[in-house]
């Protein structure tokens, strides 16, 4: 089965853009109106998130996020061979000198990222930073082996070294021993267990429980909060600009990071709503 999937992956990032995208558009009928994957979900994530957007708009913002959904995942399959040469053309790190003043400087980062435009492809990261920096993408470990071993070599291909999230502390704490400068990636938006919830942020028109591991970490080893702010330029092409979140984290009262980091991400995903993914239940566990 392993082999069988990586074939299919593979098959998928030789082809050419052009056809990929053609594939894409023809992907999406089935997807949005047969196999109506989670429509459901996204319904109603985009009216209870944009209570005064008309019916219209709101179907029109969900036809807009399959389609990208289709995008992205297609998308995502090449990075199993996409050149370094040419994913740095597609993924662009505008400002990305500022960072490396900072690392120059000895300070390690926390980018703070979510779920929004191509998160994939924002692995190729480090072909933009300092080559002595260790850089590193927090992941959760996906339940299928075959798939999640194949996740993982694909989001390696440009030097990030993957750290499974229940081994992110471990993995900081031996940089921070090695005296070693890193960067690591955190995907922030996530929706903690019943049990882990610790604390609630006002996000998208709900009061949501959020992730305050990302928060803990960056503030316990003084790590620089950075926010990634993506934007999808065109069909297959993205900038991100790097905004440090507050430059003294560790002053920061209990969770306010997190709101700081939240309020980001919504201002992002208003700017290009079908870029953000619907697909998950995230206000699942909301209080209003």
């Amino acid at each position: 089965m392993y082999y069988l999937i990586y074939f299919i992956v593979k098959a998928l990032s030789y082809i050419p853009f052009w056809a990929l995208y053609i594939l894409s558009d023809i992907m999406y009928y089935p997807l949005y109106y047969v196999i109506r994957y989670r429509r459901k979900i996204v319904r109603k994530n985009l009216t209870e998130s944009f209570p005064e957007k008309s019916h219209e708009e709101i179907v029109a913002i969900e036809k807009k996020f399959y389609r990208y959904f289709m995008d992205m995942i297609l998308e995502s399959s090449k990075m199993a061979s996409i050149s370094p040469a040419e994913i740095r053309k597609r993924m662009k790190f505008v400002n990305v000198d500022k960072t490396n003043k900072l690392l120059d400087e000895g300070k390690s980062l926390a980018f703070f990222m979510g779920h929004y435009c191509n998160w994939e492809w924002m692995t190729s990261v480090g072909l933009w930073i300092n080559d002595d920096v260790v850089c590193a993408q927090v992941y959760h470990k996906l339940i299928n082996k075959q798939f999640d071993k194949i996740i993982k070599q694909m989001r390696e291909r440009m030097g990030n070294t993957c750290v499974e999230m229940r081994h992110t502390a471990r993995f900081i704490a031996n940089m921070t021993a090695e005296n070693r400068t890193c960067m690591v990636a955190l995907i922030a938006d996530q929706s903690p267990k019943r049990k882990q919830i610790k604390h609630y942020v006002k996000f998208l028109n709900h009061t949501v429980p959020v992730l305050v591991g990302p928060e803990k970490i960056t503030k316990h080893f003084n790590y620089m909060p950075i926010f990634v702010n993506a934007r999808r330029v065109k069909r297959g092409y993205y900038e991100c600009e790097f905004s440090l979140l507050h430059d003294n984290p560790a002053a920061l009262p209990d969770y306010e990071l997190s709101d700081i980091y939240f309020e980001h991400l919504e201002a992002e995903i208003k700017r290009q709503p079908e870029c953000y993914l619907w697909t998950h239940n995230r206000f699942k566990y909301a209080q209003n």
